[in-house]
């Protein structure tokens, strides 16, 4: 007779950053909760958005963590139908492609694991039918934050009061519960037009999120108290007569130090800020694939340099003037930083400045006591990274639910202040660089945001405490597994 095993089934979207939070949720649950001998399974794809870094990731995470076991899946290659076909679209095709791969391995794993329950990337929903019709109970995993999950439970009401594109609604504001309003342009890209597949794919997930049976967020309760709020009394769900998913606010999660194999160069920072006075460094990056023109990049390094202050840059590729997105594939092409800087800049500015090409290790960067301010794309894991480091923000909104992010950030958090983008192009000019820069670092306003900073670092370490909020969310998560399947 085959033994049987108690395992959690984990399945994350496409791409090394989907990875990486489910790994530290695994991690999490595993820490602990140990008493409860369970395993953690991770479903992994295979054709699309694979980097050489994933790899070696898995198999770093596989030495240091036996109880966490990888599966990839056969690998799918997607066809696009049209070469105008959005990347979101093109990951939800993908995603829902590997469906039959997922249900032939959930089945494969029942055989001798008893699946306790099954946790889903916030975009894999296309797989919660399969897994709750063999009686597993599906869990959300949302990565972003309380604020654009409750933005995303709301969208299937904001869609029906409209037939129009929102990209097309300028000067008109939505308005979502535990949000401020938004204006309609800035929604997050999948959602922006109608004609793109990706947007009926979006609407499917969000009304998806309430037939979870919880659905476990990455913050914490204390970080977005108005949000969270919304969620939990069910104000953004429509369906008010349908029984609501738990929430579990289980964050902040973030990345290792030293989770990247990117250059080794991109370490060479980190002497740098040792030597740099206490709260001095202005830490500007844009995430693993946002980036910018390289006129976009000159008006950035012109402000820089007049502000006065210290910087640490990490420059990533330049995308085309008429790429009409700030978001690159390839971050670690090959490029000169002095063909895409002002003639002279680094030099001139090499006493008080140092520019990076493509990647720090920017959780040790937010850790050092010389860093004062955080120029940030507004990624919720970057904004987490910042909130747990204490470090003061300007927010720099660039695409995905981003501007969703600066609004928690700036108006409920009081963390950041936000850079002025010009209307249509989002372009940011030199002055409103140095404008902002002076602010968080020089004025009474910045003052007061690093102290409300440095509180919220307090509450992220205290959410992890014995009696903290997250601590007790990660608790209830698990209890009710056991009480689904009795161990």
């Amino acid at each position: 007779m085959v033994e049987t095993t108690t395992t959690i089934v984990l399945y994350p979207a496409p791409g090394i950053g989907h990875i990486i939070s489910m790994v530290q949720l695994s991690k999490l649950l595993l820490t602990h909760h140990q008493q409860q001998h369970f395993s953690i399974t991770i479903l992994l794809t295979n054709g699309f958005q694979d980097h050489p870094s994933i790899n070696s990731y898995i198999n770093r995470i596989s030495s240091s963590h036996p109880s966490i076991i990888f599966h990839t899946l056969p690998t799918i290659t997607v066809t696009t139908t049209t070469t105008t076909q959005s990347m979101a679209a093109t990951a939800f095709q993908f995603i829902k492609s590997n469906t039959v791969n997922v249900e032939s391995k959930l089945r494969q794993i029942s055989l001798t694991s008893v699946i306790k329950s099954f946790i889903i990337d916030m975009f894999c929903a296309s797989a919660m039918d399969i897994a709750s019709s063999m009686g597993i109970p599906v869990y959300c995993f949302f990565t972003s934050g309380a604020a654009v999950l409750a933005l995303y439970s709301y969208f299937p009401k904001i869609h029906s009061e409209t037939t129009k594109s929102f990209r097309e609604m300028n000067g008109v504001e939505i308005v979502a519960p535990g949000n401020a309003p938004l204006e309609a342009v800035l929604m997050p890209e999948p959602v922006l037009d109608r004609e793109d597949p990706a947007y009926w794919e979006m609407l499917y997930f969000c009304e998806h999120l309430s037939m979870a049976k919880g659905i476990v967020v990455n913050t914490f309760r204390e970080l977005e108290v108005k949000a969270v709020k919304a969620v939990e009394d069910g104000d953004c769900f429509p369906d008010r007569k349908r029984t609501l998913p738990s929430i579990y606010c289980i964050g902040p999660l973030i990345a290792d130090a030293q989770q990247s194999d990117e250059a080794s160069d991109g370490k060479d920072c980190l002497s740098w800020l040792d030597k740099q006075p206490s709260k001095s460094v202005v830490y500007l990056c844009f995430g693993s694939r946002g980036s910018f023109s390289i006129a976009q990049l000159k008006e950035i390094a012109e402000g820089l340099e007049r502000s006065g202050h210290r910087f640490l840059w990490v420059v990533k590729r330049p995308i085309q003037e008429n790429h009409g997105t700030n978001q690159v594939d390839n971050t670690t092409g090959e490029f000169e930083l002095s063909s895409v800087l002002p003639s002279g800049f680094i030099e001139r500015t090499k006493e008080r400045g140092l520019v990076v090409r493509s990647w720090a290790p920017q959780v040790e960067v937010l850790s050092r006591e010389s860093v004062g301010g955080f120029v940030s794309h507004c990624g919720w894991n970057s904004v987490l990274e910042g909130v747990v480091a204490g470090v003061p923000m300007i927010a720099w909104p660039l695409y995905a639910e981003q501007h969703v992010n600066r609004n928690v950030m700036v108006e409920d958090m009081k963390v950041a202040v936000a850079v002025e983008q010009s209307e249509g192009d989002r372009f940011v000019s030199g002055e409103e660089v140095e404008k902002r820069v002076r602010e968080l670092m020089e004025s009474e306003k910045g003052t007061e945001i690093r102290e409300r900073s440095l509180k919220f670092k307090d509450m992220a370490r205290d959410a992890f405490g014995e009696c903290g909020s997250s601590t007790k969310a990660l608790s209830n998560l698990v209890q009710t597994w056991n009480e689904i399947n009795p161990l």
